[in-house]
């Protein structure tokens, strides 16, 4: 990680895949047949998967494609996505990290679709919390910032109030844009300037403060 340190926040805003839920066996199985199908490299298609949603992946990865294809591929995706949760399983640390957040202000903010969401918390074993921001709230994919200031408002703070955790660029970028501090999660992270990075949730100590709010202190 960057350094050892505390951040303090009145909430907290998680993306789902690769930050609390390690979902990256389904995501490469079910981008690798799509990159066959379009005769693409698979290993290229998915240094890009990651953070946004798939009709946003496409659109990067065929900007001449018609998008009417991508959302009809999007949707295809999603479904074999909520069906395959073999390999779902928490990152280390997430179960007891989500515990800790028990009457923290907190919310899922995350590309995939209630059902695919539903799918993998359920898989990996974690709460969902009372707020999520999923693919049918937002107008807009990750990096845009749109799911992350829903998800500030819904809970009833300020942007510069909530601390973001992300492990993709899209996802730290969308963090960024809304002017919240960010914590990436896993070695992807790194290279995006989030204000802190941990390998995982091993890492990440919740403080519930008395006034409202959490200090979390981040451990080498």
């Amino acid at each position: 990680m960057t350094a050892s340190r505390t951040l303090t926040a009145r909430a907290l805003l998680l993306d789902m895949d690769s930050t609390i839920v390690n979902s990256e066996a389904v995501v490469e199985r079910c981008w690798r047949r799509w990159a066959a199908e379009q005769g693409m490299d698979a290993e290229e298609v998915l240094k890009v998967v990651h953070g946004r949603q798939g009709w946003a992946t496409m659109a990067a990865l065929l900007p001449d494609r018609p998008m009417e294809l991508n959302h009809e591929d999007n949707r295809r995706m999603l479904a074999q996505e909520t069906a395959d949760t073999d390999g779902v399983v928490p990152v280390p640390g997430a179960p007891a990290f989500m515990a800790a957040l028990d009457g923290v202000p907190h919310a899922l903010v995350t590309s995939a679709d209630v059902p695919l969401a539903t799918a993998r918390m359920n898989a990996a074993g974690l709460a969902m919390p009372a707020v999520r921001i999923t693919a049918e709230s937002v107008s807009a994919s990750k990096p845009d910032p749109e799911g992350f200031l829903k998800g500030a408002a819904e809970l009833g703070f300020a942007p510069e109030d909530c601390l973001v955790f992300e492990d993709s660029e899209a996802g730290i970028r969308a963090g960024q844009a809304a002017g919240m501090r960010v914590v990436g999660v896993g070695e992807r992270a790194a290279a995006f300037a989030p204000t802190v990075q941990v390998e995982d949730l091993t890492q990440v100590r919740v403080e519930v403060l008395p006034e409202g709010g959490v200090r979390l202190h981040f451990t080498a």
